[in-house]
């Protein structure tokens, strides 16, 4: 028995072949795993520049406006980053890089500014901070866990952490949000835009 032309296996409709083979799946993961290798890329060059910068010697002046400096330049990037997820065509991968991008930077301020304070002022804390000493009291404080073993002893010290208190809340809560929306415009501007 022979098949009526058009007809597939078991006589099942055959797609039509109107050309190449859709690439919008191999692209998709191409640029998911370009995005992971971005993410990857900027969080470690912000660790790395962490640890290289040199910091050796502070004053309170300096790192109040290393502190002012750097919230300026986290809002900055992290407005820069509102605006590429709205134009991109992956939203939800610019938003997971904004986060990359705007959480290792806030944290890695303020643990410079606690570095930069302890070196400033002496006894600050309850014990001498190394930068990584630094960068894991600034994480202790963003995550709410404060294990208690490095406090902020000084006045300065603990108003710089309840500011990354206030930041991080603001981050976590505000900064969320406004990804959300950013992600909603961008998929809704992706849809009207025409197909490549």
């Amino acid at each position: 028995m022979t098949e009526p032309p058009g007809a597939g296996a078991h006589g099942a409709p055959r797609e039509p072949s109107t050309g190449p083979p859709d690439r919008r799946p191999r692209r998709g993961r191409r640029d998911a795993v370009a995005s992971v290798v971005r993410t990857v890329l900027i969080t470690s060059g912000l660790v790395a520049t962490y640890y290289w910068l040199p910091m050796d010697q502070a004053n309170t002046v300096t790192t109040s406006l290393i502190l002012v400096g750097g919230l300026v330049a986290v809002a900055a990037v992290f407005g820069w980053e509102i605006r590429v997820i709205v134009r991109s065509p992956h939203p939800r991968l610019r938003a997971v890089e904004a986060l990359a991008a705007t959480l290792p930077l806030f944290l890695l301020l303020f643990a410079s500014a606690y570095y930069l304070l302890e070196r400033a002022v002496p006894g600050s804390f309850t014990e001498p901070l190394t930068r990584t000493d630094s960068l894991y009291f600034a994480l202790t404080t963003f995550t709410t866990v404060g294990y208690g073993d490095i406090v902020a002893l000084t006045e300065l010290g603990r108003v710089m952490a309840m500011l990354q208190m206030l930041g991080g809340l603001l981050l976590v809560g505000v900064a969320a949000r406004i990804l959300a929306a950013a992600v909603q415009t961008g998929l809704r501007q992706r849809d009207r835009r025409p197909p490549p």
